[in-house]
Order: structure tokens, then sequence, then C-alpha cells
């Protein structure tokens, strides 16, 4: 694969990134401005219908009783984690966009922390969603170590000029 298509690749992934943080910021924005009551008969009444046509509908029985069992400070947490992680996130991608030496290393140090805590979450929740997140991150980690390795050969060949 040739550098253009290489660093078209690497835009994409951190703008998905980028994407995928703005998602978390509203997401914990939301979680920090709802309370848990208005969670619950949101969850109700999306439920309801598939619940009339099948009572034991697996998906509708766990989204409610998710909803049902969503303390105060579950839903406290969950906001900070969202919120918190989607403007490290942000930060980065802005960084990264704009050529900026430092963001390299600290998106892929943060990168690896996130994976790090998604294989963790695995290890107690099996779910499938965060291996395909992180094999995407683990490419996204080699783009931007890629790329990384590019900006700073260009720099140091603009610094001995």
């Amino acid at each position: 694969m040739n550098d253009r298509r290489l660093h078209q690749l690497f835009e994409i992934g951190i703008l998905m990134k980028g994407a995928h943080a703005v998602i978390e910021c509203i997401g914990g924005l939301m979680l920090a401005l709802i309370g848990t009551q208005t969670i619950t008969s949101l969850v109700q009444a999306l439920t309801q219908d598939e619940l009339i046509e099948d009572r034991a509908d697996y998906i509708a029985n766990t989204l409610l009783h998710f909803a049902q069992t969503f303390s105060v400070s579950t839903q406290h947490f969950y906001a900070f984690y969202l919120l918190s992680h989607g403007i490290v996130k942000l930060a980065l991608v802005a960084g990264l966009l704009a050529g900026r030496l430092w963001a390299y290393p600290a998106a892929l140090a943060a990168m690896g922390l996130f994976i790090a805590y998604q294989l963790y979450r695995y290890s107690y929740t099996h779910g499938i969603g965060l291996i395909v997140l992180t094999v995407f991150d683990l490419a996204v980690i080699w783009l931007i170590w890629r790329e990384y390795r590019v900006v700073r050969a260009a720099a140091a060949r603009q610094g001995a000029g």
C-alpha cells in the first residue's frame, strides 16, 4: 500500500475516533443531566411493544432489567467515564489532525491504556464488541505510529535544512 493511501487511512481512522469521542461526550452529558427514573421510563417505553408481543424477548428484558437496576452512583460513573474519555480523545484527535508532535506519543499511550481497559472488561463481559473495538484500535495505533515516523522525519529534515 502506498504512503498516500496509508495517510488517508490514518485520517479516516482518526476522524472515526473523533466522531466516537463526540458521541461519548454527548452520551456523558445526557447521563449527567437525565435522572435514573427518566432512563427507566424511556427504556420501558422503548421495550413495551416488544414485550407485549413476546414476553420472553431477551434483548428487551435485558435492557429493562439494566434500566431498573441502574443506580445513581453507576450513572455518575458512566457520565464521568464517557465525558472524560471523550474529551481526552477529542484533544488527541485535534492534535493529530493538526500534526502536533506531542499528540502522536500521547495518542499511542492513551489508546494503549484504553485497549488494556477494554481487554480487562472483556475478561468479565466476554462482549464481542470489545474485541472488535480493540482490533480497530490496534489498527489505528499502527497508523498513528507510522504517521508519527513520517511527520518526525519531515520535521527533522526541516530542522536540518
